[in-house]
């Protein structure tokens, strides 16, 4: 069965997490540079079988687009035509950012590992994923 890959979109750093194989659990991929984004996808894409990709839809508390949801849409229409044969599915990031800290918090990490930015946007990508996992069955 192909992967679902998770993306949490920044303008720096772009947090990534996958499914196995079976779509069963989300795992924490990586966090890379935005910049690299595209090329990462590429090589990812022809290692590994993905049949969707999920991408945040930043929103706020009313529902509405955040500040940020032009940039993601305009990263969304980007990988749609570089990956036209690709599935995406957006999804409602509202909250990942602040449990991925807590999912920080009680996992024991020390404060100086909790600024970790980094990881915080592998964990959001992670957490959006389950989130649709769970919401799928």
């Amino acid at each position: 069965m192909p992967r679902i890959l998770s993306i949490d979109y920044g303008q720096k750093r772009t947090g990534i997490a996958v499914t196995d194989e079976m779509q069963i659990i989300a795992s924490g991929l990586t966090t890379i540079p935005t910049h690299t984004l595209i090329d990462f996808l590429k090589d990812y894409f022809a290692k590994e079988k993905v049949e969707a990709v999920l991408i945040g839809e930043p929103k706020q508390m009313n529902g509405l687009p955040s500040e940020s949801a032009s940039v993601i849409n305009g990263f969304a229409t980007h990988f749609s035509n570089i990956f036209p044969e690709m599935k995406v599915i957006r999804v409602d990031e509202r909250f990942t950012s602040k449990m991925a800290f807590q999912t920080m918090i009680d996992s024991g990490l020390s404060k100086k590992q909790r600024q970790n930015k980094s990881l915080i946007d592998e964990i959001s990508a992670t957490i959006l994923l389950q989130d649709y996992l769970s919401a799928k069955k």
